[in-house]
């Protein structure tokens, strides 16, 4: 990627953290105290993403397959950069995307890069359905005595929406969406221009980028399972991070307490997805899950804000990691 546009993109983080800091739903005084409160679990929380952006990695790794190919370490930096540029723009996957694309392209090919990038994406929202799904059925299995109008009513939308996403998931791996996901984010300010003259550069590229969007569910199976796998595990272990947090408050969680937690808050925040970090958005939504699978509604503040925490410093760290390790690659010719 040419200097100039790598620093647009940290530029646009950089600003949006800003931002975010002057946003922040909680006082200064209230973090130190309640990060205080938290003790070991903070940087326990904190250090497990790393193994968890690995398994993100992974699963791009897999995608991309034996070809020559980046070491896991670069794959890791752009994973962790994308994923933080993602976090700090509205409506999501409007800089990370196109972020990976760009610093990959001199070194596998435009085709390979789209392709691969564009299929872990609808890989890890893939995933998200997915858990959603599964923790539907979790809480009707686990709650089902305390169903009533209200409740059942949101399950029922809950299904629905999953239906929706799992269904257009399923459509767009079986006939691509390279050249439709490139057209919308060339209706973007600044970055835009940009897309649109690669796009109209690469239409062949990104057509035969389609071709294999729709080829690795139909001819590599195995790869696409192994891929789904990997970040599905990834969605389960990271409920890992509530449970942790939940036990400072509640010594009784439960490990499926905390995937439902997870799954409700994570569902709610991205029907606000417009909200960078859906702020105010994910409180609202842990406190009401807490409170719904009666372990309190303050619990959930108080977690949500440590996780905010977390989310500050793997956010500084991608922001960083855009500016670092970016020596020349040759260019490749795949």
């Amino acid at each position: 990627m040419k200097p100039k546009l790598r620093n647009i993109f940290f530029l646009i983080g950089l600003a949006a953290v800003v931002i975010m800091l002057l946003r922040f739903p909680y006082s200064w005084q209230e973090v130190m105290v309640h990060a205080r409160r938290a003790g070991i679990w903070l940087p326990i929380v904190i250090a497990m993403w790393l193994p968890l952006y690995g398994m993100n990695t992974l699963a791009w790794r897999v995608i991309l397959g034996h070809k020559p190919a980046p070491s896991f370490g670069r794959l890791l930096k752009l994973t962790i950069s994308g994923f933080a540029l993602n976090y700090v723009t509205p409506v999501g996957l409007l800089g990370g995307e196109p972020y990976r694309i760009m610093e990959l392209q001199d070194e596998v090919g435009s085709v390979r890069a789209t392709s691969s990038v564009i299929l872990h994406s609808m890989m890890h929202i893939f995933s998200h359905f997915c858990f959603w799904a599964f923790s539907i059925v979790l809480f009707l299995v686990l709650y089902h005595d305390s169903l009533n109008g209200p409740l059942v009513a949101l399950l029922s939308f809950c299904t629905l929406f999953c239906l929706a996403g799992l269904y257009f998931f399923t459509w767009g791996y079986r006939h691509g969406l390279a050249m439709s996901t490139l057209c919308f984010f060339a209706r973007l300010p600044w970055l835009g221009r940009h897309i649109k003259r690669f796009t109209q550069r690469n239409e062949q590229k990104i057509q035969e980028t389609d071709r294999q969007i729709a080829a690795l569910h139909s001819q590599r199976p195995a790869i696409f399972l192994l891929s789904l796998g990997l970040e599905f595990g990834c969605r389960m272990l990271g409920c890992l991070e509530i449970l942790f947090l939940l036990f400072i408050f509640n010594p009784h969680a439960s490990y499926w307490d905390s995937v439902l937690i997870q799954a409700f808050t994570s569902l709610f925040a991205n029907l606000v997805f417009f909200i960078p970090m859906q702020v105010g958005a994910r409180e609202g939504g842990m406190a009401w899950s807490t409170g719904a699978l009666q372990l309190g509604a303050g619990y959930g503040v108080l977690t949500s804000l440590i996780i905010r925490l977390r989310e500050l410093f793997w956010i500084a760290v991608g922001m960083l990691l855009i500016k670092t390790g970016n020596n020349r690659q040759t260019k490749s010719t795949i």
